[in-house]
Formats: structure tokens, C-alpha cells, sequence
């Protein structure tokens, strides 16, 4: 079986049509809530799907995989940084993703849910940045 990151791919493309359909303002509160509502559950999911991606990737570069089975999810995105999968900034974007995830799965407050979906696009191209990395690692240990 190879490993590939389409899932990682359809949650990313879910997400984006989600903020599509957020963009017309034709919908009624209901339908504007729905896609909000799902927006974030598309980002809360494909944050934890890049997560288990990225560990199984990080597993290539190491004789030890159950060192990086002990790893925390943002230990994994500062092991990401350091075999050059992600830079600097980049993993200091993914640390405040996964903050604000955690956020969200706690805070329902509308504002809140505002502020998340200011971040989204840029989220979405982080993690189509990162499933190509993480999509070479895997096809450079196939």
C-alpha cells in the first residue's frame, strides 16, 4: 500500500468550497452558519489528518519510528522545520493553527468563529504546501 495524501486533499477542498459558499451573501443566517459551522470542522479535520500525515513522513528520517510516535502534535510541526518540510515561519503559522484549533473545540462564540475564518485561506496554503512535502517523503521511500 502507498501512502498519499489525497484524504488530506479532499478535506483541504471541502474547506475551500465551504469559504466559497460563505462568500455569497445571498444565504440566509442558517445557510451562513452551516457553512461557517462547516469551515471549521473541514480545518479542525484536516489539521488533525496533516498531523497524522506528518508523522508518518517524519518516520523516514528516523531509525527510531516510535520516538516519533511520542511525539506532541506540535513537536512533530518543530521536526517538520528541521527536515526542512516546513521553514521557520512556517511552523510558527502551524503552532498558531493548531492553537487556534484547539480553540475551537472549546469556544463557540461567533467572534471567535470570525477570527478563525480570517486565518483560513492562509491555512490553505500552508497545508497544500505541506501535503507536497509530506507527498515527496513518501514517494522518496517508496
Amino acid at each position: 500500500m502507498s501512502l498519499n495524501v489525497q484524504h488530506l486533499l479532499n478535506t483541504l477542498q471541502a474547506l475551500e468550497q465551504a469559504l466559497k459558499a460563505l462568500e455569497n451573501k445571498d444565504n440566509n443566517k442558517v445557510m451562513q452558519d452551516l457553512f461557517r459551522n462547516a469551515a471549521i470542522k473541514s480545518f479542525e479535520l484536516s489539521l488533525e489528518t496533516s498531523g497524522k500525515l506528518l508523522r508518518k513522513a517524519l518516520k523516514a528520517f528516523t531509525g527510531n519510528p516510535r520516538e516519533v510516535d511520542r511525539l506532541v502534535f506540535n513537536d512533530l510541526l518543530r521536526q517538520a522545520g528541521k527536515h526542512a518540510m516546513l521553514d521557520l515561519e512556517g511552523v510558527e503559522r502551524w503552532l498558531a493553527y493548531r492553537k487556534n484549533r484547539n480553540a475551537t473545540a472549546h469556544d463557540y462564540d461567533e467572534a471567535f468563529a470570525n477570527e478563525t475564518l480570517a486565518m483560513l485561506p492562509a491555512y490553505l496554503n500552508d497545508a497544500r504546501a505541506l501535503a507536497q512535502e509530506i507527498q515527496k517523503v513518501f514517494d522518496a521511500n517508496a
